[in-house]
């Protein structure tokens, strides 16, 4: 459906003016030959007005007067015994679809109309024809292309709210998952502030006898470093949401991760999904905001297992550390795929989970993608860089995992 939204845009009167000279050209050389100079000069005047309501703007007066025009001159070629009513009668009917494909005022559409229905029927009574055939014919000129303009123009304006709407939902959802990365990064910092401050504060306790100037220093730094806190503290107060904290896990430490990702194991698993994990003990040794990335990825992606596959589904999860990179994956069987279909690239609970977890992947440098597998089921893969880890800290990268869990 594209290239009609894009035939039919305000920015295509140009090819569909090429369209109109094309089948005006045929009409007069195939079809309806003007018999002589009068024919000629009305029929010319009819595609001025036509050329004129497809260029001009709906709301020009122009392209209001181009119908009535073409409605005039076809009562003037009845009165001159001209031949050219079949090709005025189009040229009518292509100017009030123009005129109701575009913005224009309620009421000036309903006087355009008016006018050219009038006119319409003075030419009708000077041909002789019945009053109920004369209406029906005049009702079907002037409605039905005024009908499917007005169709295609709040087609389009319908499409293009729920457009801006989309968009501005996925900017909400961006800025969101971006504040929730702020909030976390909040209590990484701090936690790691507060740690230097304690012990710069141990430190000035113990050395009573030290150098003045090293006195100085540390009481500077201790200052400095209160201040950091309490700056940290002011500038994300108001972003703090406790919902999205996760009770007990002190994800600032290594050791938080895999408690982390068993309580989301168990959660899926509470949800009556039968989950399959192979975790690389590696992930221990990521720094804290891929710690933060793998977590977030995995509730979410479980979490839509659980909503779109449904109780009862399989899954299975690999997280892996290898190389430089790490890589996650989440798939299921579809168990509730023929009953509730997914496309791809849905959303998850808030309607742009996606949104949120390739946000987190992308500002890492990685990529995640999700779509349906070949032989049913649903697949979501993240790989983003994994940073060189410390000597003697977290588990070498590629060990062997310690099991698959159940």
């Amino acid at each position: 459906m594209r290239w009609m939204e894009r035939a039919f845009d305000g920015g295509s009167g140009p090819a569909r003016l090429v369209v109109l000279a094309v089948l005006g050209l045929g009409d007069l050389l195939l079809l309806h030959r003007p018999q002589d100079v009068t024919d000629g000069a009305i029929v010319s005047a009819g595609f001025a007005a036509a050329f004129a309501g497809v260029l001009l703007p709906s709301a020009s007066r122009a392209a209001q007067v181009a119908p009535v025009t073409a409605a005039a001159l076809l009562v003037l070629g009845d009165m001159l015994h001209a031949h050219a009513a079949v090709t005025l009668k189009g040229m009518i009917a292509i100017t009030l679809f123009e005129l109701a494909l575009r913005p224009c005022r309620a009421r000036a559409l309903a006087a355009v109309a008016g006018l050219v229905a009038a006119l319409v029927c003075v030419h009708a009574v000077g041909t002789a024809q019945d009053v109920p055939p004369t209406l029906f014919r005049v009702a079907v000129l002037v409605g039905l292309p005024m009908l499917l303009g007005a169709y295609i123009r709040l087609t389009r304006e319908r499409m293009e709210e729920q457009e801006r709407s989309r968009r501005s939902q996925t900017v909400a959802a961006r800025a969101g998952e971006r504040a929730a990365i702020a909030r976390e990064l909040h209590d990484l910092v701090a936690h790691h502030v507060s740690s230097m401050v304690l012990r710069v504060g141990v430190a000035r306790h113990v050395l009573p006898s030290a150098d003045p100037r090293v006195t100085e220093v540390l009481d500077d730094l201790h200052a400095s470093g209160a201040a950091a806190l309490a700056d940290l503290r002011h500038l994300v107060a108001v972003l703090r949401d406790p919902g999205l904290a996760e009770p007990g896990v002190p994800l600032v430490e290594r050791a938080g991760l895999p408690a982390a990702l068993e309580a989301a194991l168990e959660r899926g698993r509470g949800d009556g999904l039968e989950i399959a994990a192979d975790i690389d003990p590696g992930v221990a040794g990521l720094d804290a905001v891929r710690r933060l990335t793998v977590l977030r990825i995995v509730q979410e992606g479980l979490a839509n297992v659980a909503r779109h596959a449904g109780p009862g589904a399989s899954a299975a999860l690999s997280v892996r550390v290898g190389g430089q990179a790490v890589r996650l994956e989440i798939t299921d069987d579809g168990a509730r795929a023929a009953r509730a279909p997914r496309a791809a690239g849905e959303p998850g609970t808030s309607g742009h989970g996606l949104v949120g977890m390739t946000e987190r992947v992308e500002l890492l440098g990685g990529t995640l993608a999700a779509g349906p597998r070949e032989h049913g089921g649903w697949r979501l893969l993240a790989e983003f860089p994994a940073p060189d880890l410390p000597p003697g800290e977290g588990p070498p990268v590629g060990a062997e995992p310690s099991g698959r869990a159940a």
